[in-house]
């Protein structure tokens, strides 16, 4: 009778044993599936998010590639290389427009580098922090100020200044190099270098400012330790930092090419190709800013477009190789 319960209760143990996990093991999985399914959905939520904005950018390129098709087909590779801009004749040629643009951006360039790069260090290797922090804030709030507020004082301070004082000067000291002849217009090449160096400043120093504090503090106390004076210990933070700082630049380049109205108010406006900083001259931002509501005919609005996608393509090109170096970078010394 003793066997024959003890075999009954390890029977129902058993029973209760093995149908005991199943309840709990179902639970359990029907809880993870619930969160799977979240997961689930938000993930492919903002995956779609990701793609729509990635499809805007092929839409938009498409969408001039249409719309310039008649000047592709008509002008094709001579478009970037014809010097005629003659709308009463639909004779169309980019060239005065590309050489405005990279003349302006390279002279942007030259003077906003070395004063990007000088603040950055600065702010990131010499300044204490009560005086970092606002200097920081004051600098990137130089690029909040809209482009338009920009070409208004280009126009009203910048211009007769550069006028009056800087290319009479530049005329007398170095009139024997090319670059330095012509009439002071104070509209011109020269004007727009300098608004769009103003403009770029704020974006190449605060991206430098990032790189150089990613650069691990070991190497500024190994230099230090062997020696070296702040100026030594400056060079080896910047010679880590080099590749950051070439992306910085690049961002900055890709402003300088898509700027508008700033450069369409200094930079004179005239379809010519001048090797004088001095002369007015004319970008594929400001050419379209300028004759896209003017255009009559259908050759006219397509040859605009052209340069609209030659502009989109090389803005985009530019952002692109410099956030991948910037990346690059930070990555590499973050992940040290």
């Amino acid at each position: 009778m003793q066997i024959a319960v003890k075999a009954v209760g390890h029977e129902l143990g058993g029973v209760l044993t093995s149908s005991t996990p199943p309840a709990v093991s179902s639970g359990r999985a029907s809880k993870a599936s619930r969160w799977n399914v979240g997961d689930m959905v938000f993930k492919n939520l903002t995956l779609l998010f990701a793609l729509i904005v990635f499809s805007l950018v092929f839409l938009m390129g498409y969408e001039m590639y249409k719309g310039s098709e008649l000047s592709i087909q008509k002008f094709g590779l001579s478009f970037l290389t014809g010097t005629t801009w003659d709308p009463v004749r639909d004779e169309y040629g980019a060239l005065p427009f590309v050489f405005g643009t990279i003349v302006s951006s390279m002279l942007a360039l030259i003077v906003a580098v070395p004063l990007s790069v000088g603040v950055a260090v600065f702010l990131s290797e010499l300044a204490p922090g009560w005086v970092e922090r606002p200097l920081s804030y004051l600098v990137e709030l130089l690029a909040a100020i809209p482009s338009i507020v920009y070409g208004l004082w280009g126009v009203f301070v910048l211009v007769p200044w550069i006028r009056t004082t800087v290319e009479p000067f530049l005329s007398k000291s170095a009139g024997f190099l090319p670059i330095f002849k012509g009439a002071p217009y104070g509209f011109g090449m020269l004007a727009a270098g300098l608004i769009l160096a103003i403009m770029i400043l704020p974006i190449i120093t605060s991206i430098s400012r990032d790189v150089l504090k990613a650069i691990p503090n070991l190497q500024r106390e190994a230099a230090l330790a062997l020696g070296a004076t702040t100026w030594e210990k400056t060079k080896v933070v910047l010679a880590s930092a080099r590749s950051g700082i070439l992306g910085a630049t690049l961002l900055g380049l890709g402003r300088a090419v898509g700027e508008t109205m700033a450069v369409t108010m200094v930079i004179g406006n005239r379809p010519e190709i001048s090797f004088s900083v001095f002369d007015p001259g004319h970008s594929m931002a400001s050419v379209i800013a300028n004759e896209f509501t003017e255009a009559t005919s259908d050759m006219y609005v397509s040859a605009l477009i052209e340069i609209a996608l030659v502009l989109f393509v090389v803005t985009i090109i530019l952002n692109a190789l410099a956030r991948l170096v910037v990346w690059s970078v930070t990555r590499t010394y973050k992940a040290g």
